[in-house]
């Protein structure tokens, strides 16, 4: 009988215990449904397409934290004049060797067209090992921080690079690339305003926390990389470019794939120089001096939130638009921040900072999405994927450019913007005309062979 009455006891217990259980898990499993649900929309499910928006996300909150690390200890934790040499140490020591390696990234993984998911799958976990090595010396900010960061990096554009040439293999039936790298990017978006402040909070546990965080997050997306579909390896039709010409061919260039490309790309080149120079630049000119009225933090927070809600507004937009007109837009994009940042040099101030963030969200993200569906326009399905690496080598070379001067310069607000506007100036006048002239007369495809 004593059996019989435990055994009634442990019933309800149980079934509470399921029910409490239930009760606390519902939120977090219906958080999931809901965000499985949003990436595999419109037949991205089926064609693996969600399974990448995934995998960008895990991407974006990875990299994030480790941004954090690193820019609490670089940046944050010493005062303005050494954080400007550890920085200027970082550009040396990581970007300027990452300028020469950007160049043989694409073409490597060009010629590894059976290997992309184990590309992508090795970028996750080499920046996992990565965030634990670096997470025993983020304390210290010593120089073995930054060939551990330059690896970092490197991993990081090489999965950038392998997943631009993937984005065209999974696209659903009659879903523009346009909107599908919309769809990847605002993905990558969320995914960092959410690593941020988490980042910034195990940022107050200890030093080396954020680093934990990161490892955890990429050694998901290791196996997640693994899991894509197979057809992300296959190389089915896929050829190198080459243009022929009087009889002679020439060597693979993106100069071959047409005027809107050549043209576009310089303009996408001068949006990511804009937003090197004003991540370096407002971030020691606020952090000295704030804007009137407000201390550091809400200064440089203003900066930050207003080119991330530019950015998510031309996400957005992007993938609305589709693929109209892209040489316009981009035209546009150009004389729209061109003008913000003249602004911003006549009437420096809080709202003409927040207005110039936004501005350069907004063009940098609708630029790239227009490039993006002119090369898929303009470029043979055969030799895309080579596009695109090319692309994101050049871009990532820009924005270092830009970074440079902006660390080298003098900490004035009015110089600064200036310098600012002639940087954007030089691709107006580099591109505009081209991609003008582009639109009215259309872009001639390459004779691939």
């Amino acid at each position: 009988m004593a059996a019989v009455r435990s055994s009634d006891a442990v019933g309800p217990l149980r079934r509470t215990g399921r029910a409490v259980g239930h009760a606390l898990g519902f939120p977090f499993a219906g958080a999931a449904r809901g965000i499985r649900k949003a990436t595999h929309a419109h037949g991205a499910g089926e064609s693996g397409l969600g399974k990448l928006i995934e995998l960008h996300a895990v991407n974006g909150a990875g990299d994030v934290m480790i941004t954090v690390a690193l820019a609490s200890t670089v940046f944050f934790s010493v005062p303005t004049d050494e954080a400007r040499g550890r920085v200027a140490l970082y550009l040396a020591v990581t970007m300027a060797p990452f300028t020469l390696l950007a160049p043989v990234i694409g073409p490597l993984l060009d010629r590894l067209p059976h290997g992309r998911r184990a590309a992508m799958a090795i970028a996750m976990l080499a920046r996992a090992i990565l965030a634990i090595a670096m997470s025993t010396i983020v304390a210290t900010g010593g120089l073995e921080l930054y060939p551990a960061a330059l690896g970092v990096l490197v991993a990081s554009k090489a999965y950038g690079v392998v997943r631009s040439a993937v984005v065209p293999r999974l696209l659903p039936p009659g879903f523009p690339l346009v909107r599908a790298n919309s769809r990847v990017t605002l993905a990558g978006l969320v995914a960092t305003g959410i690593g941020a402040p988490l980042g910034a909070g195990l940022q107050q546990i200890g030093s080396p926390w954020p680093l934990y965080g990161a490892c955890v997050v990429f050694l998901g997306g290791t196996f997640l990389a693994w899991s894509m579909p197979p057809k992300v390896d296959s190389a089915k039709g896929e050829r190198r470019l080459q243009l022929v010409a009087h009889g002679k061919t020439k060597r693979p260039s993106l100069r071959t794939v047409g005027p809107s490309v050549v043209h576009g790309l310089q303009a996408n080149a001068t949006h990511r120089a804009l937003s090197g120079f004003l991540t370096f630049f407002l971030a020691f000119l606020l952090r000295d001096h704030p804007l009137t009225g407000l201390s550091a933090a809400i200064s440089l927070g203003i900066v930050g939130v207003s080119a991330g809600v530019g950015n998510a507004l031309g996400t957005a937009v992007g993938a609305w638009l589709k693929s109209r007109g892209p040489e316009l837009i981009i035209a546009t994009m150009l004389a729209l921040v061109f003008t913000a940042a003249i602004f911003t040099a006549l009437f420096f101030g809080g709202v003409m900072v927040a207005v110039l963030g936004a501005s350069a969200g907004l063009s940098q993200a609708l630029s790239k999405l227009s490039l993006d569906a002119m090369i898929q326009r303009d470029v043979p399905e055969e030799v895309r994927t080579s596009a695109f690496a090319r692309s994101e080598t050049v871009l990532q070379m820009a924005w270092v450019v830009g970074g440079a001067i902006g660390i080298a310069l003098p900490l004035n607000s009015t110089l600064g913007m200036w310098v600012a506007a002639g940087l954007v100036g030089l691709g107006v006048v580099a591109a505009v005309r081209g991609l003008l002239r582009a639109a009215r007369r259309g872009s001639p495809h390459p004779h691939v062979s």
